[in-house]
């Protein structure tokens, strides 16, 4: 195989693994208290309001 090709199969690599060592460093990432609960309170009202809905499918 050409030295390019090479080159090419490298670079792929190096960014497949660069990629994946991003996405491992975004999970890692704290939610602040606050905006946690305002998460957990929207779920509780969407829960609700589905709940109220029924099953219309």
């Amino acid at each position: 195989m050409p030295m390019i090709g090479w080159l090419f199969i490298l670079a792929a690599f190096a960014m497949i693994v660069g990629s994946l060592l991003l996405l491992r460093d975004g999970a890692n990432m704290k939610i602040p208290k606050e905006k946690l609960e305002k998460i957990r309170q929207r779920k509780a009202e969407q829960e609700a309001k589905d709940k109220k809905e029924g099953d219309s499918w």
